[in-house]
C-alpha cells in the first residue's frame, strides 16, 4: 500500500465515479481502476460496490475511507509543520467565507495582513456558511468565517464580531415610524432572505417561527446588496445585521429594533485536532487585534 493508492481511492470515493475521479486526478481511467484494484487485492477486501450505475462504498470501503482521510491529513500536517520550520513567514493561507463577510470586513483585513506578510498568498473561497464549515472540516481551506454557533466537537472557534439583527423596511411602510416593534406585526409582509446555503436564512426562519408565524418568503439571494435593493423598491422586508443596515441609512429605508431578536455572531473556525500552520495563527492574531467594528 502506498500514499498514491490511498489518494486515488479517496478521489473515487468522493466522486463515486472512476471516470470523474480520473479526470480530477489527470490520469487515465484504466490506470486509476488498476490502482484501486491493487489496493483491494493488498487489503483482501472489496472497497466499492460496482453493481449499480453509480458505485458506492462497501462497509469495508467506508472504514478504509475514514482512515485513509486521516492518513492523508496527517501527511499534510507533517508537510505544513516542516514548511513552517523552514520558511516561517512565507506560504499561503486558504480562507472560506460568505460573500457578506468578505464585502464588509475583508478589504481591511487583507490590506493589513499583506502589509505585515507580503510574501504570503491569500486564497479566498466565497461560499455560504454551511459550505464553508464543510470545507474547513474536510481540509479544503485552512480556516473559515461563519455565523455561530457551530458544532464544537468538530471545530475550534475564535469569536470575531457580534452584531444585533435589525429589521430593514422601506420608509413608506405603514409601521416604519416604530423604533422598536414585535416581529409578528410583519407576519403578512413578504420576506427577503439570503439563500439557503447561508446560516442567516435558517436562523431567520427559525426566529420568525419562534415569534409565532412562518415567514412568507418572496425572494432569496446570495447577495445582501441585492436584498437591500429589493427593500429599496418596497418589495418586502428583511432581517440584517446592524452593520449592513448602517451602510444603507442614507437610502429610503428605516431600520427598526425588535422587541426580541437574535445575535449575528461571527467566528473564525478551524478543524479540531488539526495542525494550525504558522500563517493561519498569525492571521487569526492580526484579526483579533483589528478594530473591525
Amino acid at each position: 500500500m502506498d500514499i498514491r493508492q490511498l489518494t486515488y481511492f479517496i478521489e473515487v470515493a468522493k466522486h463515486r465515479s472512476f471516470t470523474k475521479a480520473a479526470l480530477a486526478l489527470h490520469v487515465t481511467q484504466p490506470t486509476l481502476s488498476k490502482m484501486v484494484k491493487n489496493l483491494e487485492n493488498e487489503m483482501e477486501v472489496v472497497l466499492f460496490d460496482r453493481s449499480a450505475r453509480q458505485i458506492s462504498l462497501t462497509d469495508a470501503g467506508s472504514v478504509v475511507y475514514e482512515q485513509a482521510q486521516k492518513i492523508i491529513h496527517s501527511l499534510d500536517d507533517l508537510s505544513a509543520s516542516l514548511y513552517d520550520v523552514m520558511n516561517l513567514k512565507k506560504g499561503k493561507i486558504k480562507i472560506g467565507l460568505p460573500p457578506v463577510i468578505s464585502t464588509l470586513f475583508f478589504p481591511t483585513i487583507i490590506a493589513e495582513f499583506q502589509h505585515a506578510y507580503p510574501d504570503v498568498t491569500i486564497i479566498l473561497a466565497e461560499d455560504g456558511a454551511k459550505t464553508v464549515e464543510k470545507k474547513v472540516y474536510e481540509g479544503e481551506v485552512d480556516l473559515g468565517f461563519v455565523m455561530l454557533p457551530v458544532d464544537q466537537e468538530k471545530f475550534d472557534v475564535v469569536p470575531f464580531v457580534d452584531q444585533e439583527i435589525k429589521l430593514l423596511v422601506h420608509e413608506s411602510h405603514p409601521l416604519a415610524h416604530h423604533e422598536t416593534i414585535d416581529l409578528i406585526k410583519f407576519k403578512n409582509d413578504p420576506f427577503l432572505l439570503l439563500s439557503k446555503e447561508f446560516t442567516l436564512n435558517s436562523r431567520t426562519i427559525e426566529f420568525c417561527i419562534s415569534e409565532g408565524f412562518t415567514p412568507k418568503i418572496a425572494y432569496e439571494s446570495s447577495q445582501w446588496d441585492f436584498i437591500v435593493g429589493m427593500v429599496e423598491k418596497n418589495l418586502g422586508v428583511t432581517l440584517m445585521p446592524k452593520l449592513i443596515c448602517d451602510r444603507v441609512e442614507d437610502g429610503p429605508f428605516k431600520m427598526i429594533s425588535l422587541t426580541h431578536t437574535f445575535p449575528w455572531s461571527l467566528g473564525i473556525i478551524l478543524a479540531k485536532n488539526r495542525y494550525v500552520p504558522y500563517v493561519s495563527r498569525e492571521f487569526i492574531t492580526l484579526v483579533e487585534k483589528l478594530p473591525i467594528v
